[in-house]
């Protein structure tokens, strides 16, 4: 049996997925490091997703030490990480992290990259390979599930490819980790969600001491 489709982000306590975007190339030019915007979406982007980055199952994916914090929070990365068969990404998302991730990619599963670019795969040490797939979404998607099998296919992002998503009736749930920040401006997850198609249950709503996990299932309405 096919798995679901979901995605799982984290978000601001005024709906912003991430900081006021900033030029791809600026991230990694010698000479913007910097650059007061770059700084900014550091920093911004940083606290956002302070939670998670002391969590033993992060700290073990990333290769950033032995030890972290276990409990709720840790739990949960972990189940999200383990329901997941494949991944399917925007191209911007791709670009980057394709300087930023280790050699050893953090997905450990097949990665579909939604893109106009012809390229081959991109296989990486501990179980990652990048398919670039430039034949649209659900293309794109199709091969996600028959690699995932019966495991789940996460949209893993931008905030663009997630709508794109929505507004197609391609997602079953998502999961929000809440947490306590404000942006004021930035990448709004629902900006332009077609609120005339899609309809939301509530699943559960989980608090823990750093953010709060609210999970949903998509339905047309």
């Amino acid at each position: 049996m096919a798995g679901k489709v979901f995605f799982s982000v984290t978000m601001s306590l005024d709906g912003f997925i991430a900081p006021e975007p900033v030029a791809v190339d600026d991230f990694f030019a010698a000479d913007k490091q910097d650059d007061p915007d770059v700084q900014r979406w550091m920093a911004q982007w940083t606290e956002l997703q302070q939670w998670a980055f002391p969590l033993r199952f992060i700290r073990e994916n990333l290769k950033l030490g032995e030890g972290g914090e276990e409990g709720r929070d840790n739990d949960i990365a972990r189940e999200t990480f383990e329901r997941t068969g494949a991944s399917v990404m925007g191209k911007r998302m791709f670009d980057l992290g394709e300087p930023a991730w280790p050699e050893e990619a953090p997905f450990h599963t097949p990665v579909f990259v939604v893109t106009h670019e012809k390229r081959d795969p991109w296989e990486r040490p501990g179980g990652t390979t990048f398919h670039f797939a430039n034949d649209g979404i659900e293309t794109a998607l199709d091969q996600a599930r028959e690699a995932a099998g019966d495991r789940d296919v996460r949209i893993a992002g931008g905030g663009a490819t997630i709508l794109e998503y929505m507004n197609a009736g391609l997602i079953d749930e998502f999961s929000i980790a809440l947490s306590p920040v404000l942006f004021g401006s930035g990448t709004r997850l629902f900006d332009g969600v077609d609120a005339s198609r899609v309809a939301l249950e509530p699943v559960r709503a989980e608090p823990t001491q750093r953010v709060t996990h609210l999970t949903y299932t998509v339905r047309e309405r």
